[in-house]
Protein backbone atom coordinates (compact mmCIF):
# COMPACT_ATOMS: atom_id res chain seq x y z
CA UNK A 1 0.00 0.00 0.00
CA UNK A 2 1.63 3.16 0.76
CA UNK A 3 1.52 6.18 -2.15
CA UNK A 4 4.61 7.12 -3.70
CA UNK A 5 5.12 11.11 -5.41
CA UNK A 6 2.97 11.92 -8.35
CA UNK A 7 5.12 13.72 -10.44
CA UNK A 8 2.82 14.99 -13.17
CA UNK A 9 0.93 16.40 -10.27
CA UNK A 10 2.17 20.02 -8.49
CA UNK A 11 2.16 19.60 -4.63
CA UNK A 12 0.43 21.51 -2.18
CA UNK A 13 0.85 25.47 -2.79
CA UNK A 14 1.75 25.99 1.07
CA UNK A 15 2.33 24.19 4.76
CA UNK A 16 0.24 21.91 5.93
CA UNK A 17 -1.40 22.37 9.12
CA UNK A 18 1.01 19.58 10.94
CA UNK A 19 0.12 18.76 14.41
CA UNK A 20 2.31 19.42 17.34
CA UNK A 21 1.71 16.97 20.03
CA UNK A 22 1.59 13.39 19.84
CA UNK A 23 -1.36 10.49 20.06
CA UNK A 24 -4.16 10.22 18.01
CA UNK A 25 -6.47 11.55 20.35
CA UNK A 26 -5.23 14.91 19.86
CA UNK A 27 -5.83 15.35 15.88
CA UNK A 28 -9.51 15.98 16.99
CA UNK A 29 -8.40 19.13 17.33
CA UNK A 30 -6.46 19.39 13.93
CA UNK A 31 -9.83 18.36 12.31
CA UNK A 32 -11.82 21.08 14.36
CA UNK A 33 -9.83 24.10 12.78
CA UNK A 34 -9.60 22.27 9.36
CA UNK A 35 -13.40 22.19 7.80
CA UNK A 36 -14.94 25.42 8.59
CA UNK A 37 -17.31 26.87 10.77
CA UNK A 38 -19.31 25.10 14.16
CA UNK A 39 -21.72 23.23 13.78
CA UNK A 40 -24.46 23.74 17.07
CA UNK A 41 -24.61 20.49 18.85
CA UNK A 42 -21.75 18.72 17.50
CA UNK A 43 -19.10 19.29 20.12
CA UNK A 44 -16.53 21.06 18.52
CA UNK A 45 -16.81 19.49 14.88
CA UNK A 46 -17.23 22.31 12.53
CA UNK A 47 -19.90 22.33 9.07
CA UNK A 48 -19.01 20.63 6.45
CA UNK A 49 -17.92 23.43 3.79
CA UNK A 50 -20.64 23.92 1.14
CA UNK A 51 -18.32 22.57 -1.71
CA UNK A 52 -18.13 19.15 -0.06
CA UNK A 53 -21.48 18.58 0.10
CA UNK A 54 -22.22 17.42 -2.99
CA UNK A 55 -22.52 13.40 -4.42
CA UNK A 56 -23.84 10.22 -2.98
CA UNK A 57 -20.91 9.65 -0.53
CA UNK A 58 -21.02 13.38 0.18
CA UNK A 59 -25.11 12.57 0.96
CA UNK A 60 -24.60 9.55 3.08
CA UNK A 61 -22.07 11.54 4.94
CA UNK A 62 -24.49 14.17 5.50
CA UNK A 63 -27.01 11.68 7.03
CA UNK A 64 -25.02 9.73 9.15
CA UNK A 65 -23.67 12.82 10.55
CA UNK A 66 -27.30 14.65 11.63
CA UNK A 67 -27.98 11.07 13.05
CA UNK A 68 -24.80 11.56 15.10
CA UNK A 69 -23.39 7.61 13.93
CA UNK A 70 -20.15 8.21 14.04
CA UNK A 71 -19.59 4.74 12.58
CA UNK A 72 -21.08 5.43 9.68
CA UNK A 73 -19.70 9.30 9.33
CA UNK A 74 -16.33 8.18 9.42
CA UNK A 75 -16.73 5.55 7.11
CA UNK A 76 -18.30 7.66 4.53
CA UNK A 77 -15.64 10.48 5.30
CA UNK A 78 -13.13 7.83 4.97
CA UNK A 79 -14.52 6.76 1.09
CA UNK A 80 -14.59 10.44 0.18
CA UNK A 81 -11.10 10.77 0.63
CA UNK A 82 -10.35 7.68 -1.10
CA UNK A 83 -12.65 9.20 -4.13
CA UNK A 84 -10.73 12.22 -4.13
CA UNK A 85 -7.62 10.72 -3.87
CA UNK A 86 -8.03 9.34 -6.86
CA UNK A 87 -8.14 12.35 -8.61
CA UNK A 88 -5.47 14.09 -6.89
CA UNK A 89 -7.57 16.67 -5.43
CA UNK A 90 -5.48 17.11 -2.16
CA UNK A 91 -6.87 19.27 -0.74
CA UNK A 92 -10.51 17.78 -0.26
CA UNK A 93 -8.85 14.85 0.46
CA UNK A 94 -6.97 15.74 3.42
CA UNK A 95 -10.40 17.37 4.95
CA UNK A 96 -12.29 14.40 4.47
CA UNK A 97 -9.27 12.45 5.60
CA UNK A 98 -9.09 14.67 9.08
CA UNK A 99 -13.34 14.22 9.28
CA UNK A 100 -13.01 10.74 9.42
CA UNK A 101 -10.48 10.65 11.81
CA UNK A 102 -12.73 12.60 14.38
CA UNK A 103 -15.18 10.31 13.58
CA UNK A 104 -13.57 7.77 14.16
CA UNK A 105 -12.14 8.69 17.50
CA UNK A 106 -15.12 9.65 18.93
CA UNK A 107 -17.07 6.33 18.20
CA UNK A 108 -13.63 4.67 19.94
CA UNK A 109 -12.97 2.84 17.04
CA UNK A 110 -9.48 2.38 17.49
CA UNK A 111 -8.50 0.82 14.61
CA UNK A 112 -10.33 2.29 12.29
CA UNK A 113 -8.66 5.75 13.72
CA UNK A 114 -5.06 4.10 13.16
CA UNK A 115 -5.94 3.20 9.59
CA UNK A 116 -7.53 6.28 9.19
CA UNK A 117 -3.76 7.99 10.43
CA UNK A 118 -2.09 5.83 8.26
CA UNK A 119 -4.28 6.57 4.87
CA UNK A 120 -3.73 10.84 5.79
CA UNK A 121 0.52 9.59 5.84
CA UNK A 122 -0.28 8.04 2.43
CA UNK A 123 -1.65 11.40 1.16
CA UNK A 124 0.53 13.62 1.91
CA UNK A 125 3.34 11.43 0.67
CA UNK A 126 1.26 11.38 -2.42
CA UNK A 127 0.87 15.28 -2.40
CA UNK A 128 4.75 15.50 -2.16
CA UNK A 129 5.03 16.27 1.38
CA UNK A 130 6.93 13.14 2.84
CA UNK A 131 7.70 15.24 6.41
CA UNK A 132 4.35 15.90 7.45
CA UNK A 133 3.47 11.98 6.43
CA UNK A 134 5.99 10.77 8.80
CA UNK A 135 4.24 12.23 11.55
CA UNK A 136 1.33 10.41 10.59
CA UNK A 137 2.93 6.90 10.08
CA UNK A 138 4.82 7.63 13.14
CA UNK A 139 1.58 7.84 15.33
CA UNK A 140 0.07 5.02 13.18
CA UNK A 141 3.08 2.68 14.25
CA UNK A 142 2.73 3.60 17.76
CA UNK A 143 -0.99 3.20 17.93
CA UNK A 144 -1.33 -0.11 15.66
CA UNK A 145 1.46 -1.64 18.03
CA UNK A 146 -0.58 -0.43 21.34
CA UNK A 147 -3.66 -2.78 19.89
CA UNK A 148 -1.75 -5.54 18.73
CA UNK A 149 -2.68 -5.09 15.02
CA UNK A 150 0.34 -6.18 13.08
CA UNK A 151 -0.63 -5.56 9.38
CA UNK A 152 -1.87 -1.97 10.06
CA UNK A 153 1.71 -1.24 11.67
CA UNK A 154 3.73 -3.24 9.00
CA UNK A 155 1.57 -0.81 6.19
CA UNK A 156 2.39 1.97 8.44
CA UNK A 157 6.01 0.97 8.82
CA UNK A 158 6.35 0.49 4.73
CA UNK A 159 4.51 3.66 4.03
CA UNK A 160 7.38 5.77 6.76
CA UNK A 161 10.11 4.05 5.26
CA UNK A 162 8.84 5.56 1.93
CA UNK A 163 8.93 9.02 3.18
CA UNK A 164 12.27 8.90 4.88
CA UNK A 165 13.77 7.81 1.66
CA UNK A 166 11.79 10.70 -0.08
CA UNK A 167 13.52 12.76 2.42
CA UNK A 168 17.04 11.08 1.76
CA UNK A 169 17.25 9.12 4.93
CA UNK A 170 18.28 6.14 3.14
CA UNK A 171 20.13 4.30 6.05
CA UNK A 172 16.20 4.65 7.82
CA UNK A 173 14.43 3.98 5.26
CA UNK A 174 15.81 0.68 4.30
CA UNK A 175 15.67 -0.35 8.11
CA UNK A 176 11.91 0.64 8.15
CA UNK A 177 11.38 -1.56 5.42
CA UNK A 178 13.14 -4.89 6.82
CA UNK A 179 10.87 -3.78 10.01
CA UNK A 180 8.16 -3.47 7.92
CA UNK A 181 8.78 -7.05 6.18
CA UNK A 182 9.36 -8.96 9.57
CA UNK A 183 5.53 -7.55 10.46
CA UNK A 184 3.61 -8.17 7.33
CA UNK A 185 4.94 -12.09 7.05
CA UNK A 186 3.59 -12.36 10.47
CA UNK A 187 0.07 -10.80 9.70
CA UNK A 188 -0.10 -13.12 6.70
CA UNK A 189 -0.24 -10.08 4.60
CA UNK A 190 -0.26 -9.98 0.55
CA UNK A 191 2.16 -10.52 -2.07
CA UNK A 192 2.01 -7.11 -3.23
CA UNK A 193 2.65 -5.92 0.73
CA UNK A 194 5.36 -8.14 0.86
CA UNK A 195 6.97 -7.18 -2.35
CA UNK A 196 6.83 -3.89 -1.61
CA UNK A 197 8.51 -4.18 1.32
CA UNK A 198 11.14 -6.08 0.37
CA UNK A 199 11.89 -3.65 -2.44
CA UNK A 200 12.16 -0.73 0.28
CA UNK A 201 14.68 -3.26 2.06
CA UNK A 202 16.59 -3.82 -0.78
CA UNK A 203 19.50 -6.20 -0.69
CA UNK A 204 22.73 -5.01 1.20
CA UNK A 205 26.18 -7.08 -0.39
CA UNK A 206 29.49 -6.03 1.64
CA UNK A 207 31.75 -4.49 -1.17
CA UNK A 208 35.55 -4.12 1.22
CA UNK A 209 34.69 -1.94 4.04
CA UNK A 210 31.43 -0.75 3.05
CA UNK A 211 28.11 -1.90 1.97
CA UNK A 212 26.04 -1.48 -1.13
CA UNK A 213 22.30 -1.51 -1.60
CA UNK A 214 21.09 -3.64 -4.70
CA UNK A 215 17.95 -2.81 -5.86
Amino acid sequence: MGHGHDHDHDPPARTWDDPGRGLLARWIERARRLVGRRTPGREGLRELPVALRRGEVAQRYLAAERDADHRRAGAAAAAAMEQAMSTHDWWPADLWGHRALWHFERAELTLQATRQARRIGDLRSAAGDPSSARRYYAEAIDEARDIGAEHEQGLAALGLGRALLDLGEVKAGRRMGAAAEALLVRAGASAVELEAARGLRGSEVAVGERTEVIE
